[in-house]
């Protein structure tokens, strides 16, 4: 489950709390959700998904996965994804360590180039290029991994190793991108895993681990090492008509008209939209692709929750999928 966490997240619209991020991880634990996830952002607006450029808060995200670590017993936790620019790649490697430690090693570590300009401006950070922000990725994402399996003050200096097989007691670092050319080069040298968002196919999803696979025969790693995830945004109903309703209710919550003009149809294009049932097929073509796990994006908008019964039906799909 994509945690709620910011401003406009919430089912009755109310401010993010750390306290509440936490009750909510706490509900999916008990729901049976298998792990929970928090985006990394100083604020965000809308303007990326159809609505107004009015900021919203949002708890930092290595403290609030530090307060989730001693707040929960099984779940697991992740960052989806720490934007690298924000921390320098010891600090970050270091929290994590702490992190892992306190929630008994239940901690996947997600790293990304970071997208949001207004955001690096505001922090007094170089926003640069693509391409200049997909370099320093690189470097990080290997830089913290060698500083989680070494420990940061006997990790090697330098260009950082790469990858060479799953290490104990650490957590999974991630890559979260599009899976183009540049982000597979990163995964297949650095990282464990690739995870990308919010709406995707099982063949567009296909066409990019191509990519991905191509990326590993240049790095010389087995494509099967590779472990795989996707977060999909998510709507579930008890019938074709609860559906309908619920979709209906969602838009009409949608903050800043963002799902104005939206209609079901389109909402379900590349998202999770249906029946636990009809979810769980769905979910199984990208299982034969080799996707591990499944992230629910409830609602339209990234780490959202619309209603809170989305929860009690989520319980009903999740003995179909791991059936």
């Amino acid at each position: 489950m994509a945690l709620p966490h910011y401003d406009f997240s919430f089912p009755d619209g109310g401010p993010a709390t750390v306290e509440r991020v936490l009750a909510y991880a706490r509900r999916a634990e008990a729901v049976g959700f298998d792990s929970v996830w928090v985006s990394d952002h100083l604020f965000l607006d809308l303007g990326r998904y159809g609505g107004p450029d009015e900021r919203y808060g949002t708890p930092e995200a290595l403290s609030t996965l530090a307060v989730l670590a001693a707040g929960t017993e099984r779940v697991g936790l992740g960052a989806l994804v720490l934007c690298a620019p924000f921390r320098p790649a010891p600090v970050t490697a270091l929290a994590a360590a702490g992190i892992h430690e306190v929630s008994g090693g239940r901690l996947d570590l997600g790293l990304g180039a970071g997208w949001y300009e207004a955001e690096f401006r505001a922090a007094g950070l170089q926003y640069g290029s693509a391409g200049e922000r997909l370099a320093h990725l690189r470097t990080y994402v290997g830089t913290v991994r060698s500083a989680l399996e070494h420990g940061a003050a006997r990790a090697p200096e330098g260009d950082p190793p790469r990858w060479s097989g799953p290490a104990k007691d650490r957590p999974g670092v991630w890559v979260g991108g599009k899976g183009g050319p540049k982000v597979a080069r990163i995964v297949a040298e650095h990282a464990d895993g690739w995870n990308v968002v919010w709406r995707m196919t099982p063949e567009d999803y296909g066409a990019r681990l191509h990519v991905l696979r191509g990326a590993c025969d240049d790095a010389g790693r087995d494509p099967d090492t590779v472990r795989l995830s996707i977060g999909l945004y998510t709507l579930l109903g008890t019938d074709d008509a609860d559906l309908a309703k619920r979709f209906e209710a969602m838009r009409a919550w949608a903050p800043g008209g963002v799902l104005d003009g939206t209609t079901l149809g389109s909402f379900a294009d590349g998202a999770l939209a249906g029946t636990p049932e009809q979810l769980a097929e769905r979910i199984e073509r990208f299982e034969a692709l080799g996707v591990e796990e499944i992230i629910l994006g409830f609602g339209a908008l990234p780490f959202s929750l619309p209603d809170d019964e989305q929860l009690d039906l989520a319980r009903d799909l999740l003995p179909l999928v791991r059936r």
